[in-house]
């Protein structure tokens, strides 16, 4: 029942922010908006012919009937045809994510303190990230940080300094759709913090005990998992050609291919710029295909036409950890301090909500100055991530 602003969902997951912190109901946002309804439910039929949309969930079986549609359901985790390691290395999209994996790092401290051997504890202090690109480049500096500064004095039977964080990325570096001068800063902070990078192999097998990377099995207990994206199942109920990753492949304009009345948008959609390169499934993409499709339906209703999609590539950014981050701006490519202070501004700036951008500001704020993070708290339950083999 919320607006999500996922690029800070890892500082929920390594205990940074609270959930609320990123996050408002939907209700709210648009209470100004009278004309507006919010319903929530899940999606069984889209029918693009009879121009229905037939519900389930909590307000029961309905259809209903639409002039104009609109699909933006976004992308879930995709473990290139193994989805049985989905048990062992959850990914990071939700806020129920989110919060799943921070108990899986919590707990994995707290097994660590109770583990009665050695060769226990270093598994449980091992933990290991799948994918290079800003998410895992950002959990695992955030993990390093965790680790050697906010719980160093926490426990008695180990040194949490000790723990290992390992990244692992199939390609050559990290951070693959930035410029190679920022790869290369991006490896030596991780580096300089302790993360160990891995390039070029990729992971082979995930279980309860640990992980395959190339001929070696690793120990461990927590693997997260950054590498991949399909996209939501609901593209599947169009009817139309799908690319590899089950996305929408949507005319210039966003429509669907024969229905001018149904436009796809965000990471549903699949469309090439006139480069031949794909629009990118980030969420500056999402943002202007959002602006366009709000655009277009008002142009509909004017009885004009919709004008195509054009999409404007502003870079790429990624915070490493304190004081660190790499900022490629109209190709403007900085690093370090001013990086950081850039990313900060920017992701404070497109938070919604007053009370939000306060708390985001005020926990950054204690952090900074205390290396402290108010949202280490073990909730919930999840004994497949904290029994021990």
């Amino acid at each position: 029942n919320h607006h999500l602003f996922q690029p800070l969902l890892y500082q929920v997951a390594t205990a940074g922010l609270s959930a609320p912190d990123i996050a408002a109901p939907l209700r709210h946002i648009l209470r100004r908006q009278r004309n507006v309804q919010v319903l929530m439910a899940e999606v069984s039929v889209i029918d693009v012919d009879g121009k229905t949309v037939r519900l389930g969930g909590p307000v029961a079986s309905q259809t209903l009937h639409y002039d104009q549609l609109l699909v933006a359901s976004g992308a879930t985790h995709a473990y290139f045809g193994h989805d049985e390691w989905a048990a062992h290395a959850p990914g990071l999209k939700t806020l129920d994510d989110a919060l799943s994996i921070r108990r899986r790092l919590l707990v994995a401290f707290e097994q660590a303190e109770a583990a009665t051997s050695e060769e226990e504890r270093r598994a449980w202090l091992h933990f290991a990230i799948v994918g290079g690109g800003p998410t895992g480049v950002e959990l695992a500096g955030t993990l390093a940080e965790l680790a050697r500064h906010t719980l160093r004095q926490e426990f008695r039977r180990f040194d949490p300094r000790l723990a290992s964080v390992r990244l692992i990325e199939a390609g050559a570096a990290p951070l693959a759709s930035f410029p190679p001068a920022l790869q290369q800063r991006a490896r030596a902070q991780l580096e300089s913090m302790g993360v160990e990078v891995c390039c070029g192999t990729p992971v082979a097998g995930i279980t309860d005990q640990g992980y395959h990377l190339g001929d070696s099995f690793v120990p461990c207990r927590t693997v997260l998992w950054a590498a991949g994206v399909a996209a939501s199942p609901l593209g599947a109920m169009l009817g139309v050609p799908l690319d590899r990753a089950g996305r929408v492949k949507v005319n210039p304009d966003l429509t669907l291919p024969g229905h001018p009345e149904v436009f796809v948008a965000g990471d549903l959609a699949a469309l090439s710029r006139p480069d031949g390169r794909p629009v990118p499934g980030v969420a500056p993409a999402a943002k202007q295909m959002g602006t366009h499709v709000a655009r277009s339906l008002r142009a509909n209703l004017a009885g004009r036409s919709a004008e195509p999609f054009v999409y404007a590539d502003y870079g790429n950014l990624a915070t490493i950890g304190r004081m660190a981050a790499v900022v490629d701006f109209r190709g403007i490519q900085f690093s370090g301090l001013l990086a950081w202070w850039f990313w900060l501004a920017a992701h404070i700036f497109f938070l919604i909500g007053f009370r939000n951008r306060v708390s985001v500001l005020l926990n950054w704020a204690l952090a900074y100055w205390t290396y402290q993070r108010g949202a280490r708290i073990v909730l919930g339950q999840d004994r497949s991530a904290e029994s021990p083999p």
